[in-house]
């Protein structure tokens, strides 16, 4: 691989990785925001980002579960006094 086309893999994940932090930041926001969402719903919405992340980077399911899942659960008890 030549210089140049490390350098537009390197973009290529940047812009990936730039578009998940804004599905997570809108998913959370969504969460903690919408007042007519269910908690059912609430889970729904965190699976399918959880799906697209995966989607995005295939074999992470693991990393998402370690650094996404405690902050949505958090937000899910916090929200609707759930455990």
């Amino acid at each position: 691989m030549d210089e140049h086309e490390r350098a537009e893999k390197i973009k290529q994940e940047n812009r990936m990785l730039r578009r998940l932090r804004f599905l997570v930041d809108l998913t959370f926001a969504t969460i903690a925001q919408d007042d007519s969402l269910t908690l059912d719903e609430a889970w729904n919405h965190v699976l399918a980002l959880k799906s697209a992340a995966v989607a995005m980077f295939p074999g992470k399911e693991e990393t998402f579960d370690l650094i996404y899942m405690p902050r949505f659960s958090r937000l899910l008890a916090e929200r609707y006094h759930a455990n």
